[in-house]
């Protein structure tokens, strides 16, 4: 099949959720035969050269990458607020160049299935009906409403009002879209299940980010026991907030009881207020040039999500890595964990808390943890079948 993934950011390098799960498909796609497109756009926030991306990807996947300015603007946001019904943050995704190039795309070549990476690009659905005669999937990699209205309960004053304002902009958008497509590939069977209660009507095909177990066999080695580390994209608000929330709730307690033990942040794009903690024991890395080994070398994540949805691509990664886990309910929302098995989960400050002190205070039991979250993850998150399945269900349904 001839295969165009539309993407509102470039995927590589892969290094937050979004472009990891646009990647791992588009490999996917090329190592089953296929004739893969990337449309994507090279935002001011990510920025990327196409001659940056490793020869072994661009030799078999062609990238198209349009530049596309997408910083925040507080004028621009005021504007939107008082004469748009578009939420500000989708808004900012419609341009003038990325639609020129879209619109020659389509009318130079035939494509047998359009995969929108995300629900931001559902606006140019009207152009590609137009152009374009190819099966179209909504790929949704989260329900960003849900994002939106769980960051809602953890803002107050005027950013509460603010971001209420954009949950339910991005709720009306959700719908508006929700049946246009011609297939609807959820990342999670809870987020296909949530849709079709939406009255999602198309055909469902849940399609999780999946991994390449030789991407990780050759991390093996012992981590520094103990220690606990958070990595993720720090200009997502719900990574800030977990850390803010681990850091009040969690940390002086531990680091009480445990005066050795540090606790590692990684992860670009941090702002001030997460790039300055002051508190005993922290220690600040911002990006690092290498997260496998990164967490490699650290003995347990922590992931103390409150909001956000879809899937964290990084415990799917960690779990790979054979790392213990301790995370929220929210945090491992999507993935079929089973608590005390391949994974701890706390969704209040005494859980998460004694789920840390539980690998602390147990070697043997921190170490099984990990071995059973890298047998779980091998089994059922091989990328090379998960898109062969998902390649057979658009082939079923062109």
């Amino acid at each position: 099949m001839k295969i165009l993934q539309i993407a509102n950011k470039a995927p590589y390098p892969p290094k937050d959720g979004g472009s990891i799960a646009t990647l791992t498909m588009s490999r996917g796609f090329r190592d089953l035969g296929h004739e893969v497109t990337v449309l994507a756009m090279n935002t001011s926030k990510h920025p990327v050269h196409v001659d940056d991306i490793p020869e072994d990807l661009s030799r078999d996947i062609r990238f198209i990458l349009v530049d596309v300015d997408t910083a925040l603007y507080p004028f621009k946001a005021l504007k939107n607020l008082l004469f748009s019904s578009l939420p500000y943050n989708a808004e900012r995704f419609i341009t003038k160049d990325f639609t020129d190039r879209l619109m020659k795309l389509l009318s130079d070549e035939e494509f047998d299935v359009i995969q929108l990476e995300g629900l931001y690009l559902a606006p140019y659905m009207p152009l590609i009906r137009k152009h374009s005669k190819a099966h179209v999937a909504m790929r949704a990699h989260n329900i960003e409403h849900e994002i939106w209205e769980r960051t809602v309960k953890q803002r107050s004053g005027l950013t509460k009002l603010y971001t209420s304002i954009i949950a339910q902009r991005v709720r009306k958008m959700e719908l508006k879209y929700l049946n246009r497509y011609d297939a609807m590939v959820p990342i999670t069977s809870r987020d296909g299940d949530i849709l079709k209660s939406l009255g999602c009507t198309l055909p469902v095909h849940v399609s999780p980010t999946g991994i390449n177990s030789a991407d990780f066999n050759k991390y093996n080695s012992k981590p520094d026991f103990p220690s606990i580390f958070h990595i993720g994209a720090l200009d997502w608000s719900p990574n800030q907030e977990g850390i803010e929330w681990f850091l009040k709730n969690c940390w002086k307690k531990l680091y009480r009881e445990y005066p050795e033990l540090k606790f590692y942040i990684a992860g670009r794009n941090a702002p001030d207020h997460i790039r300055n903690i002051n508190e005993p024991n922290v220690v600040f890395l911002g990006e690092v040039d290498n997260a496998y080994a990164f967490m490699e070398e650290k003995a347990i994540m922590v992931v103390p999500l409150l909001s956000g949805s879809g899937m964290r691509i990084k415990i799917i990664e960690g779990m790979a890595l054979g790392k213990s886990i301790v995370s929220t309910s929210i945090g491992s929302e999507g993935i079929e964990t089973s608590h005390g098995e391949n994974i701890i989960i706390g969704d209040d400050p005494q859980n998460f808390t004694s789920g840390i002190e539980s690998l602390l205070n147990n070697f043997d039991n921190f170490e099984a943890i990990g071995r059973n979250a890298r047998k779980f993850i091998e089994a059922k998150y091989d990328n090379l079948s998960i898109s062969k399945a998902l390649t057979g269900f658009y082939k079923e349904h062109i």
